[in-house]
């Protein structure tokens, strides 16, 4: 195929991103599949890449696929600073176990986590709250703690990534997700809102205030993308949940965000057609990772219906479909039909990462059609 100046390959993948989430981009969208899970697996496995990937570092597989990479590296730039007085613990209790603790002044808490053998992933045996003096020991903690920018990390970051995308971050789980995914589980999650509820909105507000803190730093930051990294899923957060804990704190976050002028965006990678009505309404100016089917209970068509002319698309394409079960016609439908539907408003993506065993070469064939949609658009203006 011949080489066009417009083609991903050829160009500044850093300011196209920027561009686009701009509204610069004169019509061109990015193409930004995220890998991690398939070169993480390989390299916990120590098995060798395939052909011609075999000994390249993950930027450099960006550089022989052609495309942009989500840049959330830079998360490591904002660092947590924690009370002096909070001390940590780990132990080990056994090959696949590890018990985690903070002691602070005013309590203990501790989680249990287990390992595999199979990848790096670690996962909660015990959660870091079980009741309600734990999360009074966890409100204690995020009162206590605050943020720093580590302007060296950075500087390392975009010498690593150079200009294969914009530096982006994404911040904490808000309230509600924040105690099903991390501290607390969806089961004791759920008994804690109606056990113990003065005690979760006193957990929530200091978290929401340890958060605004975050925000004031990203705001003084080069960071301009910012994405709410909140895992939703409507079987877990309905919608009655989600209008009283998250839609708030969305709007909340985004208003103090785009006085600075940040491109916000959350990830949101379950079930969510429940939750599409209010998409509008949370300040976004996207959303990233909604799962078409054959994957997600969504189709394009519905999420288009949902977002309008307002809201970014960022991802878009079933993780499935790059998995050589599906065919390749299968795929190119579905990546043009959310070009047709999304574009310019698109930064494609998989929703929301290629699995340990999708096809790279996948990747590049995706990467062809949005090169040559670009080079269609590309119109002198």
């Amino acid at each position: 195929m011949e080489s066009r100046p417009t083609d991903h390959k050829n160009i500044d993948l850093c300011q196209l991103h920027l561009d686009v989430v701009k509204g610069k981009s004169n019509g061109k969208i990015i193409w930004q599949p995220r890998i991690g899970c398939w070169y993480d697996d390989r390299i916990f496995r120590k098995e060798p890449f395939p052909a011609p990937y075999t000994n390249m570092s993950l930027p450099e597989i960006y550089r022989e696929l052609g495309c942009s990479n989500r840049n959330y590296t830079f998360n490591s730039c904002f660092e947590r600073v924690y009370d002096e007085r909070i001390k940590f613990k780990m132990e080990m209790l056994s090959k696949s176990e590890w018990k985690r603790s903070m002691i602070t002044p005013v309590g203990s808490i501790f989680t249990i986590e287990l390992r595999n053998d199979s990848n790096p992933g670690v996962f909660p045996k015990k959660w870091w709250v079980s009741n309600e003096e734990d999360m009074k020991v966890m409100t204690w903690i995020e009162e206590h703690t605050s943020w720093r920018w580590d302007e060296g990390n950075y500087r390392d970051n975009v010498e690593v990534w150079g200009d294969l995308g914009a530096p982006t971050i994404y911040m904490p789980r808000i309230n509600v997700q924040e105690i099903f995914v991390t501290t607390m589980g969806v089961e004791e999650g759920v008994y804690a809102l109606y056990d113990y509820p003065n005690t979760v909105e006193k957990y929530f507000q200091a978290m929401s205030e340890n958060q605004m803190q975050e925000i004031e730093l990203i705001n003084k930051s080069p960071i301009d993308i910012v994405n709410f990294g909140d895992n939703v899923h409507a079987g877990i957060l309905t919608p009655d949940l989600f209008k009283k804990y998250a839609l708030p704190e969305y709007q909340k976050r985004n208003e103090k965000l785009h006085k600075a002028d940040k491109f916000t965006c959350a990830h949101w990678d379950g079930d969510v057609k429940a939750l599409l009505p209010y998409a509008r309404e949370c300040g976004f100016d996207g959303i990233e990772a909604v799962t078409p089917q054959p994957q997600g209970d969504v189709t394009l068509q519905e999420v288009k219906e949902a977002f309008g002319d307002d809201l970014f698309l960022l991802d878009g394409i079933a993780a499935l479909l790059f998995n050589d079960d599906y065919t390749i016609e299968e795929l190119e439908r579905q990546a043009k039909e959310c070009i047709e539907l999304f574009a310019p408003k698109l930064i494609l993506g998989i929703s929301d990462e290629i699995s340990s065993n999708g096809n790279l070469e996948r990747i590049k064939f995706i990467r062809d059609i949005v090169d040559d949609y670009n080079a269609r658009v590309d119109i002198p203006r």
